[in-house]
This record gives structure tokens, C-alpha cells and sequence, in this order.
């Protein structure tokens, strides 16, 4: 392989990583922006239950996604239907994906870091981009998180019905606008900061 193409290999290695990242932060900082909205949004009060115990779903929730050997779905407090269970599952198969990605990159990165990332104008645009879809999503984001959706999933399981799946009763819709937010300064922080740099 030509340094070229150690080269032009390390640059997409790298955007993927820069992704992912991101993506891995979030997820893990959801929990803390999640004890943070509890009591703001008075989630106590829509399902009738404690803040502990709010908490500890929201742990066994994550602990089904992140978690590899987890395959059975189940919060202690809160039942599901099929399809939520599905919609479930499908999640928990992007998350596992993202962080395969995270660490195939990564090892790239680790890698290849001697070689100068010659493409350094692609993460500018791949910044300007970012900051086009934030902007879009910041004036509309119903619209915006229908289109997520529908573009990530074959099915409409992700429409939850609160009578069947009333664990989005504790999922309100400022929550997942402040982890789309979080990613987007991740993302664009790492994008702007990697277009500045000469070196690996």
C-alpha cells in the first residue's frame, strides 16, 4: 500500500472516527443530561413514580442497548409491546454498530497517525454540512426527528403508543433535542478543530 493510500485510508478512517466519537459521547453523557431533566419536566408526576426509580429504567434501558450480551428487553416498571420491543432492538443494533465502527476506526487512526491527513479540507465541509443540518433541525425538529427516524428505520415501530409502550411518558421530546444538540457540538467541535491541524 502507497503512502497515498495509507494516506486517503486514514482520512475516512478518521471522519468515521470523528463520527462515531461523537456519537459514543452522547449515548454516555445521556445519562447525565437525563438525571438532570427529571425533575424540570416533571417526570415524576406524568408516570407516578419516584426519581430512583425513574433512573433505574432509564439504567436497564441503556444497559439493552449498549450492552452486547443483553438481548432481552425489560424495565422493571414499564411494559412493551412488540413492536416497542422491536423498535428496541433495532436501536440497540446502530448503537452496537457505531461502537464497532468507534474501535475499527480508531485502531486505523492509531495506526496510520504518522501519515499527514493530505484531505483536511474534507472535514470543513463535512463541519459546513453539519452546521446546515443543526440549523435545519433547530427550526423544525419534529419534522427533522420524523425524517431521522424514517431514514434509520425499514418500519414505523419508533411511533410509540404511551398506552403500550409508556416508557416514552419518560422520554420527552427537549431530552432528545439536548443529546441531538450535544452530538452537533461534539461533531462540529471535532471537525472544525481536525480541518485546522497540518498532522495526524
Amino acid at each position: 500500500m502507497s503512502n497515498s493510500q495509507k494516506d486517503f485510508l486514514y482520512t475516512i478512517a478518521l471522519a468515521f472516527f470523528l463520527l462515531t466519537t461523537a456519537i459514543t459521547v452522547t449515548i454516555f453523557a445521556s445519562y447525565l443530561l437525563f438525571a438532570i431533566d427529571i425533575k424540570p419536566y416533571y417526570l415524576e408526576q406524568a408516570v407516578g413514580m419516584k426519581y430512583g426509580t425513574i433512573m433505574k429504567n432509564y439504567a436497564q434501558m441503556m444497559d439493552y442497548l449498549i450492552n452486547p450480551f443483553n438481548w432481552h428487553f425489560h424495565l422493571s416498571n414499564f411494559g412493551s409491546s412488540a413492536a416497542g420491543r422491536l423498535h428496541f432492538q433495532d436501536c440497540k443494533k446502530l448503537f452496537l454498530l457505531n461502537f464497532a465502527v468507534f474501535i475499527g476506526t480508531g485502531i486505523i487512526v492509531i495506526k496510520f497517525h504518522k501519515f499527514r491527513a493530505r484531505f483536511n479540507r474534507m472535514f470543513l465541509w463535512i463541519g459546513i454540512v453539519g452546521i446546515i443540518v443543526a440549523i435545519l433541525m433547530l427550526l423544525n425538529f419534529d419534522e427533522f426527528f420524523v425524517v431521522f427516524h424514517e431514514v434509520l428505520f425499514r418500519n414505523s415501530d419508533w411511533l410509540f403508543d404511551p398506552n403500550k409502550d409508556p416508557v416514552i411518558n419518560i422520554l420527552p421530546e427537549e431530552f432528545f433535542t439536548q443529546c441531538f444538540i450535544l452530538f452537533f457540538v461534539l461533531f462540529e467541535g471535532l471537525n472544525f478543530w481536525k480541518a485546522r491541524t497540518k498532522k495526524a
